[in-house]
Order: C-alpha cells, then sequence, then structure tokens
C-alpha cells in the first residue's frame, strides 16, 4: 500500500464520531477512502452510513494536530517495518469481515496467510493451573498438527499455553494485541512474540502507542472470536474475559467449545458454566474437529481424513519403583510428600525415580516440589 492510500485509510479513521462499522461501509460504497474524502456531503449523506455533521466533518478532514499524528505514525510504521492490512484487502481475514464491526485495518508484525482461513481460538484465565496449561498446549498443538492456525492474545497463563502449543508443532498461530502493535504486553512475552512473528502474526487495531488499559481488551475480543471459526474456552473464573470471548463468538455465529472441570475449581466455573448453555464439550483436538468438519472446504475435509490417527504412546519398560512413583502422579499437581507418602519409599529414591521420569520425559516439575504426569 503507498502511504499516500494509507495516509487517507488513517485520516478517514481519525474522524471523531465514526465508528468502524461506518468506515467499513463508506470505503465498500465508494470503492476507496480517498473517494470517500472526495465525496460531496449530498453522496455522503445520501449513502444512509452517516449524519450530514459527520459527512462534513470527513470534508474538513484531520485539524493540523491530528495531520501531525499522522505523520509520526506513517515514519514510525515505515521504520519498524510493520505492514498495514485493509478491510479491502485480499489478505485481509475473510471471518472477521462478516462482523458486524470489522477493524477498518489491521497493523502487522509477521504476516497472515490463506492458510488462516481455517482458525481456531483458544482463550482462558491468566491465572492458569498446571494442569490447565499442559491441556492447552497438548490440545493447541493437536490442532496445529492438523492444519489449524491457533489464535490468542498473547496474555498469561492460557493463552501463552496457547501460542507455545502451536509453535511446538511447527503450526501457525495468530496473536491479537489490546494495544498497539509497536508495544509487548505483558512485556515478558517478548522472546515468545517473537516466535510467533517468524511463523504467524501478531496484529493490532490500536494506533501506535497505543497503550494496554484494560477497556482495549474486550474489544480486542471481538477479532480473536471474529477471525476463527470457533473459540475454544479451557479455563476461566465467571468475571473472565474469556467469556466475553465466547459471547461474541455466539453472537457472531461461531461454534464455542469449552473444556470442563472439577466443580469446586474456580478457574472451572466459567467453562462448566458454558457447557450448561449449550457449548461443546471438549475432551480432545476430535471434539472440536468433528463440529467444525462442516465448515471446511472440501480440500482441508479431506486432508484431515487422510489424517493419521495421533498414536497412543506407552511409556518406556520401567522398574518396579520407578513405576510405582509414575502410577503415584495424576495429571493434576502432586506435592512430593504425598509421593512418598503414597508410595511408600524412602525419600531419596523416590527423589532419584523423580528426576529419571523427568529425563524420560514423563512428567513435569513445577514450583513448590510438585509434579504432573504428562
Amino acid at each position: 500500500m503507498s502511504t499516500a492510500s494509507l495516509r487517507s485509510w488513517l485520516a478517514l479513521r481519525a474522524v471523531r464520531g465514526l465508528d468502524d462499522a461506518t468506515v467499513c461501509r463508506l470505503v465498500q460504497t465508494f470503492g476507496s477512502p480517498e473517494a470517500v474524502q472526495a465525496a460531496s456531503t449530498d453522496s455522503l449523506v445520501a449513502s444512509g452510513c452517516l449524519s450530514a455533521s459527520l459527512a462534513q466533518a470527513i470534508q474538513r478532514g484531520p485539524d493540523h494536530d491530528t495531520q501531525q499524528a499522522l505523520d509520526r505514525e506513517l515514519t514510525t510504521l515505515e521504520r519498524l517495518r510493520l505492514s498495514v492490512v485493509t478491510c479491502l484487502d485480499p489478505d485481509y481475514p475473510p471471518r472477521l469481515k462478516t462482523i458486524h464491526d470489522p477493524p477498518p485495518l489491521l497493523y502487522v508484525s509477521g504476516a497472515l496467510a490463506q492458510a488462516d482461513r481455517h482458525a481456531v481460538a483458544i482463550v482462558g484465565s491468566r491465572r492458569a493451573t498446571a494442569a490447565g496449561r499442559l491441556l492447552t498446549e497438548e490440545l493447541s498443538r493437536d490442532l496445529a498438527s492438523a492444519g489449524f492456525t491457533v489464535v490468542s492474545g498473547l496474555a498469561r497463563g492460557i493463552d501463552a499455553a496457547a501460542h507455545r502449543g502451536a509453535l511446538a508443532a511447527q503450526g501457525r498461530t495468530v496473536a491479537v494485541l489490546g494495544c498497539g502493535i509497536d508495544q509487548t504486553y505483558p512485556p515478558e512475552h517478548q522472546s515468545l512474540r517473537k516466535e510467533i512473528e517468524s511463523s504467524g502474526a501478531v496484529i493490532a487495531e490500536l494506533p501506535l502507542g497505543s497503550y494496554p488499559h484494560g477497556y482495549h481488551f474486550p474489544r480486542r475480543n471481538r477479532i480473536i472470536s471474529g477471525m476463527c471459526l470457533g473459540v475454544v474456552v479451557t479455563e476461566a473464573a465467571t468475571q473472565s474475559g474469556s467469556l466475553i470471548t465466547a459471547r461474541l463468538a455466539a453472537d457472531q455465529g461461531r461454534e464455542v467449545f469449552a473444556v470442563p472441570g472439577f466443580v469446586k475449581a474456580d478457574n472451572s466455573r466459567g467453562p462448566n458454566g458454558l457447557i450448561k448453555q449449550g457449548a461443546k464439550l471438549v475432551e480432545n483436538v476430535q471434539d472440536v474437529i468433528d463440529e467444525l468438519l462442516p465448515q471446511l472446504d472440501a480440500a482441508f475435509r479431506e486432508r484431515l481424513k487422510g489424517r493419521a490417527p495421533h498414536p497412543v504412546e506407552s511409556p518406556p519398560q520401567l522398574g518396579k519403583e520407578e513405576a510405582t512413583v509414575y502410577l503415584a502422579l495424576s495429571f493434576e499437581p502432586t506435592h512430593i510428600d504425598d509421593l512418598i507418602t503414597n508410595s511408600r519409599l524412602p525419600a531419596a529414591d523416590v527423589a532419584v525415580h523423580l528426576l529419571a521420569l523427568e529425563l524420560k520425559h514423563l512428567i513435569r516439575q513445577l514450583p513448590g516440589q510438585t509434579y504432573l504426569r504428562l
């Protein structure tokens, strides 16, 4: 896109009172933002998209301060080598165009691809449990291995696990930010972001420099759900933003999936509540694929049918005491003291066997001397 054309998009978006849905309708009606800006007041009003006062604001164009801000943004975009995709571009996520208020433009680092039309979002709590993160990584890895793009929000907890699972499968993943694309939030995910950009994309709708204010995220969530076939919620409390994403998905006609959990756990109340309301219960990746199959194009369906079933891995041969320690573990974190009690083995022996099991990638050590079966 030329600098002049991008400036027209930014100037039109900067008109106070002009919402996203109206901007998109105007450029689709007139063909380009330049044509919108050149149209007469009567023509703009006759389009049925806006009032006379807004039409006059478009014709006046941005004031001096806004023009300077646009110049700075264009300079920064060029310096950072960031791209911008508009709702008229072929690279714009096709499903996102169909929602009520698609963002007129998206800032992109990395690259969007045609493969992203087969996208599934995985979202959940920032304060995820170890078991929730592990299950999310597994589900995301399996979806990416099947050819789906995994979309999430780069947040702590479930979002990060979703991105990491897709990356582990060498698949595509897209992160949708609730801030300007020139920022990374949370900042400790800078290295994760670079991995995502190398095999997928990071996108944002907010202008450069936008701070990650809390009120940005609920609106950001419409993009996560809007560009996907469906949304999976793995862990979420009753007030979680992930439930906003699930509600938006339902409003947009997307499939809603939920991973059930223990009824007394706070992080299970969100997905369990969604299941009560009709969300598809998910135990493994096949539950998601079966539900989405009718929406997939013929070539992708054929590829899924030809996919070899995920092999059930049996653990290697274990010694008697090693097997005892392994069987004393579960998919919920278990403290080493409980393992010693349940296995009835000396503490020193349990520690040795735990190290051996970890080296065999059968278990994972967590903070606080707790362990989890993989």
